[in-house]
């Protein structure tokens, strides 16, 4: 199997030993690493729940873009949360994002995540 990284700078770059996304051999699929609310410009975090949940969607947006695809193209979507008291709002938020048929999606409690955040995705995207 040969893997295919994915890069783009309208994204956060990578804070470790991980790409972006990887494209397998085959070329249909797509592994998108976790996103966190960090602006791709300045590697800042954005302040508050909302505007993290957003600005992780635009992340995953651009990396999907540079893999040749979109949001719809995700297949299945993990969601860490540090409070799961922001799990409807996430479902709102989503809602703005993406339309039926809705990826396959995991909602997990986590205690922390990297910078602080409080929220991350990653996911799997067929193109």
């Amino acid at each position: 199997m040969t893997k295919q990284i994915i890069h783009t700078a309208d994204a956060p770059q990578a804070i470790g030993t991980y790409s972006q996304a990887i494209r397998t051999s085959g070329g249909s699929t797509v592994y998108l690493s976790g996103q966190i609310g960090l602006d791709s410009i300045n590697m800042q975090m954005v302040d508050g729940i909302e505007a993290q949940i957003q600005q992780v969607f635009s992340n995953l947006k651009a990396v999907a873009k540079a893999s040749g695809g979109s949001l719809n193209d995700i297949v299945k979507l993990n969601i860490f949360l540090t409070d799961l008291n922001n799990f409807a709002l996430v479902n709102e938020i989503m809602a703005s994002h993406f339309s039926e048929p809705y990826p396959a999606r995991a909602a997990i409690g986590v205690s922390a995540l990297p910078r602080g955040a409080l929220v991350e995705m990653d996911a799997v995207m067929v193109v």
